[in-house]
């Protein structure tokens, strides 16, 4: 999921969500800046700056829906910088 997230024209990464704790834990580490709960999938990204956000956020969420079975997909913009190299959170 994470792959296809940043795979997606104008997110420049994933990020761990404004108090560093966004992540799917699963053995042999964890994936940060997603976080699957019972209902949701939850998306953190920053994106690139120059494509209206509103577009990146629906273009994310159409790509990750077919993998999120029946949770609803929320995306949370959390940066949005003009490098290729989103800024760490956490």
């Amino acid at each position: 999921m994470a792959e296809t997230v940043v795979s997606c024209p104008g997110v420049a990464g994933l990020t761990r969500g404004p108090f560093g704790t966004v992540a799917t834990y699963r053995p042999g580490g964890s994936v940060p800046g997603v976080s699957l709960r019972d209902e949701a999938v939850e998306i953190h990204v920053a994106v690139r700056y120059g494509r209206p956000i509103p577009e990146i956020v629906d273009e994310v969420r159409e790509a990750v829906s077919p993998l999120s079975g029946d949770r609803r997909v929320d995306v949370m913009v959390e940066d949005v910088t003009d490098t290729e190299e989103a800024r760490k959170v956490g």
